[in-house]
């Protein structure tokens, strides 16, 4: 007894339209593969009928940066599906499923050390305005720990 599904797969592609499964599949591996912040601002819609997998984006500015990124998208796509991976891309603005309201975006504090807060100290001890002279120690304090590279963006 086959299953169904092999039988529609068939008929489907008979008929010039591409494989679902592989559109399941790529939309299965797609936040894995691009990352969360991709994945809430561009979603995959579905398959023209040469394989080019259509992807909606938030807005046009990100449908333009991906495209420019399309080798790379689909060099972290082909890691997750292998040949399932369309031959092409393509970008453009269109609906995007809200971001799953249990996937909370947590901000990890920055930390600067002993040696930040003394360098920036540093940096800003030459300015004769107090008021200026502690805003730019703070911000040098801040930039000098994000620079330090120990947390995620």
């Amino acid at each position: 007894m086959e299953r169904i599904d092999g039988s529609v797969r068939r008929a489907l592609r008979g008929s010039g339209v591409p494989d679902a499964g592989v559109l399941a599949a790529v939309t299965r591996a797609w936040p894995q593969a691009v990352g969360p912040a991709i994945a809430r601002a561009a979603w995959p819609q579905r398959l023209a009928r040469d394989g080019t997998l259509h992807v909606t984006t938030v807005s046009s500015t990100w449908a333009f940066e991906l495209g420019r990124m399309e080798e790379d998208v689909r060099a972290k796509l082909h890691a997750e599906v292998g040949d399932a991976t369309p031959p092409a891309l393509r970008f453009a603005p269109g609906p995007v499923p809200a971001p799953d309201a249990s996937e909370e975006i947590v901000a990890t504090p920055l930390r600067p050390t002993a040696e930040d807060a003394s360098e920036a100290a540093s940096l800003a001890a030459s300015i004769d305005d107090p008021e200026l002279r502690e805003a730019v120690r703070r911000a040098a304090t801040a930039s000098l720990a994000r620079a330090r590279g120990d947390r995620e963006v």
